[in-house]
């Protein structure tokens, strides 16, 4: 029986976006694997190794798979579901398929730092024998800085929809019937959340939770900001479990996302999912995968962003209609879909 390895040691970093990808990828095919005509096996942490059922193999990510070929188990294909992995197949006659989501690293780094990501980037679109973007604009954006013409098409990103029943309260400096708005991601500049301090003191109403990892210069200017103006309304409240963000999605009046750069923008499909008026900047792919279905944002000035958060309030309330559909749009986004349009590429480079 043939064999397709799925890449997925990014399952280190369990909460971040990619992390998430990673542990539905290995649900899925715990799932699924024994109804398939090839062999599923995963590459992944130690720590998972028998996570996700007996119906895939696991191999655990070792340092030895860098310093040689025969380390590694030959597969007829080899699935790096993103574009920082650090394992390739090394052999020549392994087929490669590579998924892109962004190339951040251009924007965000410079000097030698910029000249190392550059060229581990393209070790790997080199190495890569069929290439899946996430969406158009990441696709524009590589053959803008990277021109190949290895076989390429586009497949969105599923959506583990939340269920509301796993739903927990997190820990919250405010009490229960407090309005808040919501908004998440790890705290770094091109996330522009620091936009969101001077519109919500606009916005007294209403508290602010901004969820993510908070490790970086950029969140600490923004909680010294926070206690400096005496802003009592915005709070960064780190890392969340699965079910806090739930519950964060859930019970919030509006999703904010003033990001600048997204090669997909997982978490605005996730707001609408849950029924919610989602306020999104218009950078990189967010106008494409919000595709009308959001109130966009056309600066970041505090009095417009305040103004457009109020508007998708009242217009929701106003509008069951606009609720069902933006919801119906979110839920179209399934993992099933996603990974059916996978499944029809594995076989295709199995043949």
């Amino acid at each position: 029986m043939k064999k397709v390895l799925i890449d997925l040691t990014i399952l280190k970093h369990i909460n971040c976006g990619l992390g998430q990808i990673a542990y539905n990828y290995a649900r899925f095919y715990g799932e699924n694997a024994g109804n398939l005509e090839f062999e599923v096996h995963f590459l992944l942490p130690r720590q998972y190794v028998g996570a996700f059922g007996n119906d895939v193999h696991y191999h655990a990510s070792s340092w030895l798979y860098d310093l040689s070929d025969r380390f590694i188990p030959k597969f007829d294909v080899w699935h790096s579901i993103h574009q920082l992995c650090r394992h390739m197949p090394s052999r020549k006659s392994t087929p490669f398929l590579l998924t892109i989501h962004d190339i951040n690293f251009i924007y965000e780094k410079s000097g030698k730092s910029l000249e190392r990501q550059t060229g581990k980037f393209l070790k790997r679109l080199k190495r890569a024998d069929r290439i899946v973007y996430i969406s158009d604009f990441t696709r524009n954006d590589i053959l803008n800085h990277f021109p190949t013409d290895t076989p390429q098409e586009i497949i969105y990103n599923g959506v583990e929809f939340g269920d509301p029943q796993q739903e927990r309260r997190p820990v919250l400096p405010f009490d229960e019937n407090s309005k808040y708005l919501f908004t998440i991601g790890q705290i770094r500049q091109k996330k522009n959340f620091h936009v969101l301090l001077d519109a919500m003191k606009l916005l007294p109403q209403y508290k602010l939770v901004i969820a993510g990892e908070k490790g970086s210069a950029y969140a600490d200017m923004i909680e010294e900001r926070i206690k400096a103006e005496g802003i009592d309304n915005v709070f960064l409240i780190g890392t969340v479990h699965n079910s806090e963000k739930i519950w964060l999605y859930n019970h919030c009046e509006a999703f904010v996302f003033p990001s600048m750069f997204e090669g997909f923008g997982l978490p605005v499909i996730e707001a609408m999912s849950f029924g919610k008026p989602v306020v999104s900047s218009d950078m990189t792919s967010l106008k494409e995968i919000c595709s009308g279905h959001a109130f966009i944002l056309e600066n970041f000035e505090a009095d417009h962003i305040a103004g457009k958060i109020t508007q998708a309030i009242d217009t929701y309330s106003k509008d069951p209609a606009l609720v069902a559909q933006n919801t119906e749009y979110a839920r179209s986004f399934t993992y099933r879909r996603h990974m059916d349009e996978y499944l029809r590429i594995y076989r295709e480079m199995l043949q």
